[in-house]
């Protein structure tokens, strides 16, 4: 199973510099990203990676106007059997539909939840 975490903040940069600092360079991972960076992006510098996958989202709530969009992006990251999946989302408004959407069928026997990581707005 691969263990996912929910990255929760305004502002993506400081997410993205958040799951930098949590990554195990040796685990394959992946990573989903809300949004564009408001600047550089640390995580533009592993891109070439062989044990980093990153999919960027367009902005919008994962579990309504983006559904489909993190559906495709996970089926395809999710057959690649990465170790590690971090998850970016600006909007915490619906996190627990997001969790929910993830606890279910397939993603019940694939993915395991760990707790959330909440990051600061500075």
């Amino acid at each position: 199973m691969t263990l996912t975490s929910l990255v929760m903040g305004a502002r993506a940069k400081v997410r993205e510099a958040v799951i930098l600092s949590n990554i195990d360079h040796s685990l394959q991972t992946a990573i989903i990203l809300e949004g564009l960076p408001d600047g550089h992006s640390e995580l533009d510098t592993l891109a070439s990676s062989p044990n980093l996958t990153i999919a960027r989202i367009a902005p919008g709530c994962m579990c309504c106007v983006g559904n489909m969009i993190m559906r495709v992006h996970l089926n395809r990251i999710l057959r690649t059997k990465p170790a590690r999946l971090y998850i970016s989302v600006a909007n915490s408004e619906h996190i627990e539909q997001l969790r929910l959407f993830l606890t279910q069928t397939p993603y019940d026997v694939l993915i395991s939840l760990t707790d959330d990581i909440v990051c600061s707005t500075q």
